[in-house]
């Protein structure tokens, strides 16, 4: 799995891209490519969280998505090895 957070850098630009960022998000946990996905309480960005084969594939859709590609929010990509529960 692979974590991108996205930090917004132009407010007025993210406001007028939200809609298609979550018609997008929306899209991709439909194809179980999105496991989760939300704003952050400071209201400074959010996360999304990616099920995919390579950091390569994470990169395309996370770089896609329209707040990235428009310039409304940065993008930090990381792998993501979640620890299964309960704990050895």
């Amino acid at each position: 799995m692979y974590v991108a957070i996205l930090t917004i850098v132009d407010p007025e630009l993210n406001a007028k891209v939200r809609p298609a960022h979550l018609e997008y998000i929306n899209q991709l946990y439909l194809q179980d490519k999105v496991v989760m996905a939300g704003p952050f309480a400071d209201q400074r960005g959010g996360m999304v969280i990616y099920r995919a084969d390579s950091l390569e594939e994470a990169k395309q859709l996370a770089e896609a998505d329209p707040v990235v590609r428009e310039g409304a929010r940065t993008l930090e990509l990381r792998e993501w090895k979640p620890l299964s529960f309960p704990l050895a």
